[in-house]
């Protein structure tokens, strides 16, 4: 799960929150006229064209800025196809707990969360949900939700506590035990084997600024695959590449707190060189019938205006957020107008690295919570531009618009652009200030939120997206990495002092769906 930065002392976005997956516009002429507002009316009030990628609407979508006005469902409920997954999502590092036991090394979030001034109050996962411990108590909550899938990562210092080496056969049990678990109660594991975690004593020898990291990482996941791919037919190499990057190495929110976008830049490669190691590893060894892939946090984005700068500020945040991404993973490429304004940042590209990193997936997880709304900012430096928040935007307790829309746009852009085969809804959801009365936890807000963007996972589904499950973040609340446990995103609330778990409204709404294989419209 993302979380929010600050850049205001890198004078880079100014009010843009960069770790939002954003922006995923068309690129041809025709495609960035139909992008300008054609409204004069006040900007709290704009209304303007929903553009899809090619081609417009046959009636054109109409939204207002916080509500987006869809038209009306013909029948009383949508009913998914027969092999929909619905799940939810956990990280290791955010739910476990147990950081010293089970012969588990260290890692970079736990060396961050324990420097200074990090996380909001203070706050690490040490404890977190205590998952380690209490997962049978988490499953059976899962089997009481109805879900078909689990979306959980394994944490690398579990199994090479120093990285390298003999692996850690404590932690290769404890995850075979939760995955049978997980079978035991009909719920199929999806696996991602890198939530941002990377083991102390590969940060040591220079973490991801090295590219042995990318082979320890392939080591790694051979390793893994081979210990525990009989139960295991779904994985995932890395999630969001790009926050673990740039919030990791550039704007310092994240571990390990680096501030050089150089250094950001060169961590990026690696990560998908990483990717490309992983895939090679997990199809040496897993099953035919399986599938691997990645997670990329993604999302439309549109211009503040209708100028010229605004379009032309929309474009770089696009190229840095998503294309610089996409590219590489389906085009075999880096986007040639972001590396002209990268210039000498951009790293040494190696022969053969863009076909390791551009190798076939079978699948990719798509991470949706917000748009982007983009303005240019001539202070800002290298992008230029800022993100603005409508005055008028529905916003959840983090400050992320809820922008429904825009997860039915960015799945048909991806679906359209890059084509591939198969699509995941692998985080979506938000944050509310829940609050436990009478032993009760009531969100409709959440509720709400979780029933319009199903809807719009449906949209793309009857518009042709090869889309097959939904995964809600998050399963629990947990530790928020800088926000610490302040957020809360879980469908169950945790009581951090006493891990007692509360199905809240939105979870025990989410039960019906998951029963129904439905949503009402």
């Amino acid at each position: 799960m993302l979380s929010l930065p600050s850049l205001q002392k890198f004078n880079t976005f100014n009010t843009f929150d960069p770790n939002q997956p954003h922006l995923i516009p068309d690129h041809s002429t025709v495609n960035r006229r139909r992008l300008r507002v054609r409204s004069s009316a006040p900007r709290s009030n704009w209304t303007a064209e929903c553009v899809l990628p090619g081609k417009l609407l046959p009636s054109p979508l109409r939204f207002r800025y916080g509500s987006a006005i869809l038209p009306a469902m013909s029948s009383p409920a949508v009913v998914f196809p027969e092999d929909w997954v619905w799940g939810a999502a956990t990280a290791a590092y955010q739910i476990e707990g147990a950081v010293r036991e089970g012969g588990r090394g260290p890692s970079i979030w736990d060396t961050f969360s324990h420097s200074a001034g990090k996380i909001a109050n203070a706050d690490t996962g040490d404890v977190a949900c205590d998952h380690f411990h209490r997962y049978p108590e988490d499953i059976a909550l899962m089997r009481e939700l109805g879900l078909g899938g689990y979306r959980l990562s394994i944490a690398w210092p579990r199994i090479f506590p120093t990285g390298v080496g003999r692996p850690n056969p404590d932690g290769l049990d404890f995850y075979r035990r939760l995955i049978d678990e997980l079978h035991s109660a009909g719920i199929t594991p999806y696996v991602t084997l890198y939530h941002w975690d990377l083991p102390q004593a590969l940060q040591d020898r220079g973490g991801w600024a090295d590219r042995d990291t990318a082979h320890w990482f392939g080591e790694y996941a051979h390793t893994v695959v081979a210990a525990l791919g009989v139960g295991v037919q779904h994985w995932f190499t890395i999630n969001e590449p790009w926050v673990a990057a740039f919030l990791g190495h550039w704007t310092g929110e994240h571990a390990p707190g680096e501030r050089n976008f150089r250094l950001a830049l060169l961590a990026a490669h690696n990560m998908l060189l990483a990717h490309g190691e992983a895939m090679t590893a997990l199809r040496s060894e897993m099953s035919p019938d399986s599938q691997a892939g990645i997670v990329l946090n993604l999302a439309p984005c549109q211009p503040a205006g209708d100028t010229n700068a605004d379009l032309e500020a929309t474009d770089r945040i696009d190229g840095y957020l998503n294309r610089w991404f996409l590219d590489a993973l389906y085009r075999g490429h880096y986007p040639e107008d972001m590396t002209r304004l990268y210039g000498d940042d951009v790293p040494e590209i190696a022969p053969g690295d863009m076909a390791l990193i551009s190798q076939p997936t079978d699948m990719l997880g798509i991470n949706y919570y917000t748009r982007s709304v983009v303005a240019y900012d001539s202070a800002a430096q290298l992008l230029q531009a800022r993100r603005v928040v409508p005055a008028d935007a529905q916003v959840t307790a983090t400050g992320w618009e809820v922008y429904p829309s825009g997860l039915y746009e960015t799945l048909k852009r991806v679906h359209d652009d890059y084509g591939p085969g198969k699509l995941l809804v692998t985080e979506n959801g938000a944050a509310y200030d829940d609050v436990v009365e009478d032993g009760q936890v009531e969100d409709p807000e959440r509720e709400s939120f979780l029933h319009e963007h199903l809807l719009q996972a449906y949209r793309a589904i009857e518009d042709g997206v090869p889309l097959s499950g939904y995964f809600v973040w998050s399963l629990l609340d947990n530790f928020e990495w800088a926000k610490g446990y302040r957020k809360r995103f879980g469908v169950i609330y945790v009581d951090y002092a006493t891990q007692e778990r509360i199905v809240k409204r939105s979870g025990r709404w989410y039960a019906g769906v998951t029963r129904d294989n439905s949503v009402r419209g």
